[in-house]
């Protein structure tokens, strides 16, 4: 059995007078690279790289006091969307600073430029499907200044939700399984073979 109630589907219809055109914020966050050598032996002469996404999205909201309660609309993102940290990892046998190791982390930067570069390519793209996402999220009603939070984080997963999002993310994702294919695909280890000759 589905209850209906009239006054509140009322009220926020009223609040659909206070829906705002969102205002959209990307930022790509600052980014590091560490270099480690793991105790346990990896692959001799190949190396890793783990890279950690940021995906942030902070949100403004509008709140407006009406007779019963309050609107609370979605006024701006701040979204931060990008790669934090570069972890490379190099086999332990292959001493810093030797030819070997040189090598291996030349290649490895490389995967590193790759990941920036996937960014970097979808950044309209991501900044139209935040857009998109901001401006299908509807104010919500509430009737004490205590829900207000409460809505706030609505909207924020309500947005993050959103099928544009979820869908530039898995974009971006699989651009980054392509070029990490293509960096492995195009280096002919000569470097490497310059080391044992």
């Amino acid at each position: 059995m589905i209850l209906f109630f009239p006054f509140a589907a009322r009220a926020d219809d009223d609040c659909l007078a206070y829906k705002l055109t969102p205002k959209i914020t990307l930022d790509v966050p600052q980014w590091s690279k560490e270099v480690v050598q793991p105790l346990r032996h990896m692959d001799l002469l190949h190396g890793n790289v783990v890279a950690t996404m940021v995906d942030n999205y902070d949100i403004v909201a509008d709140i407006t006091n009406i007779e019963d309660g309050y609107c609370v609309a979605l006024k701006s993102v701040f979204a931060t969307v990008g790669y934090s940290d570069f972890l490379v990892q190099i086999d332990i046998r292959n001493a810093p600073e030797s030819c070997t190791y040189n090598a291996i982390l030349s290649h490895e930067d490389e995967h590193i430029r790759a990941y920036l570069s996937v960014i970097d390519d979808h950044k309209k793209e991501l900044m139209d499907s935040i857009y998109t996402a901001a401006d299908s999220i509807t104010p919500i009603f509430v009737r004490n200044a205590d829900d207000i939070d409460a809505a706030i984080n609505e909207l924020n997963v309500e947005l993050q939700a959103h099928p544009d999002l979820i869908l530039i993310k898995q974009k971006i994702k699989a651009a980054e399984e392509i070029r990490n294919k293509r960096v492995d695909q195009h280096d002919t280890g000569q470097s490497l073979q310059k080391c044992f000759e």
